[in-house]
């Protein structure tokens, strides 16, 4: 039962590297959690019962150390791994009933939007798409019977805009008492914000981003704050058999044991290129500026501005040639890996969302996404500076 622990007071660095030791019962104390690379567990008796686990589809100890500790470090009840951050939230949905409805936002990653417009297609729920970083288009859209779900991202993804999660989720709870408030949390990670605490009902995250930090790993994690809910999210991964395996669940806890330094160092790297693109006149999407318009509200919720930006050049042609010229930074969709990656949503992550529903939810088709690793930032701004000399833009010398 990954169920969360009741505190330390360590600092949350310092949580992320600890690992309660009573979360497998490991005979020969080894200092890493071992593999239970098994499908199935002997038992005692001729029932099947004598044993904590039987069959690693509904459990296995590899993997309870892994939601155990992400329990701990989400403040979540319960927490579970699977697959995929998409399989992630496919459990989440699977809690929609026909003929209820899902608020989710107009600037969403395109796998999300797939999903739920599959799920407004074939399961007969209602799917409202609204300006999230309004609350009051949300409350707008909330209905006392039929509202199930509100799903945020804050930040957005491409678009890095900001939801007000403690104004919604508070308006959500007051209006719809058996609505669920869900948060996309992957692109701010654990380490800089955390949803539950700010109201949120579930928080869930693609392990493969920042929890991982290497791009070697598949994995999605969903953290509940009740232990209603997390009986029903539990039914639904026993019964659909996606539960992360031992090996994944393995390397799952191993990246996260690193993701503080990871994430001070990419923080403060995007930090300075954000700095760089804004002096050099581009529309620059980051709330780590404080000419960013969300830039107090960010604040108040998370404790720093995260790793992944966007930018407008104006011109798609340019746009493909700054990211063509580019040679630290692999071309690529995801995020959260410690090299830097580079990519035009609307032709990678989000190009399955219909072009004039990109266009009706404003979403610049010369749009440029940074997802910044840990290298040296000279070297990043250097190979940009590069590449935009390339691509014809008069580079401005900024001082440092």
């Amino acid at each position: 039962m990954a169920n969360a622990s009741t505190g330390t007071g360590y600092h949350l660095a310092t949580e992320l590297v600890y690992i309660d030791g009573e979360a497998v019962k490991d005979n020969y104390n080894a200092a890493s959690v071992p593999i239970y690379q098994t499908a199935t567990f002997k038992q005692a008796n001729a029932d099947g019962s004598g044993g904590e686990y039987d069959y690693s589809r509904s459990g296995n100890p590899t993997r309870t150390a892994v939601e155990v500790h992400m329990a701990k470090v989400m403040k979540a009840h319960r927490a579970f791994v699977v697959s995929t951050g998409m399989t992630a939230l496919d459990v989440i949905l699977r809690l929609v009933k026909t003929g209820q409805e899902i608020i989710a936002g107009d600037d969403l990653y395109g796998g999300t939007n797939r999903l739920l417009t599959y799920v407004s297609q074939f399961n007969g729920v209602k799917v409202h798409n609204v300006d999230t970083t309004s609350p009051a288009a949300v409350t707008a859209r909330l209905d006392a019977v039929k509202t199930r779900i509100v799903l945020l991202e804050s930040p957005t993804n491409p678009l890095i805009k900001i939801a007000d999660i403690r104004a919604i989720a508070a308006s959500v709870h007051s209006t719809c008492p058996n609505a669920l408030v869900v948060v996309d949390n992957t692109m701010m990670s654990p380490y800089l914000q955390n949803s539950l605490d700010l109201g949120a009902d579930i928080e869930y995250h693609s392990g493969t981003k920042y929890l991982s930090g290497h791009h070697d790993l598949m994995a999605g994690v969903i953290g509940c704050k009740e232990a209603v809910v997390a009986d029903q999210v539990f039914f639904v991964i026993n019964a659909s058999g996606s539960g992360l395996g031992p090996f994944d669940c393995w390397l799952l806890l191993r990246g996260v044991k690193t993701l503080g330094i990871r994430m001070e160092k990419q923080q403060g790297n995007a930090i300075l290129i954000a700095a760089f693109l804004e002096a050099q006149g581009f529309r620059v999407h980051y709330p780590g500026l404080k000419s960013n318009p969300q830039y107090e509200l960010h604040r108040s919720m998370s404790s720093g501005p995260g790793a992944v930006l966007s930018f407008e050049t104006g011109d798609v042609a340019m746009s493909e040639r700054i990211v063509e010229s580019t040679k630290l930074w692999g071309i690529s969709v995801s995020f959260g890996c410690v090299n830097s990656i580079i990519s035009m949503p609307c032709k990678m992550s989000h190009a399955s969302i219909p072009a004039e529903i990109r266009k009706q939810r404003r979403l610049p088709e010369d749009l440029i996404r940074l997802c910044v690793g840990i290298e040296h930032p000279d070297d990043l701004i250097n190979d940009l500076t590069n590449a935009l000399t390339k691509a014809g833009v008069e580079v401005k010398a900024v001082s440092s």
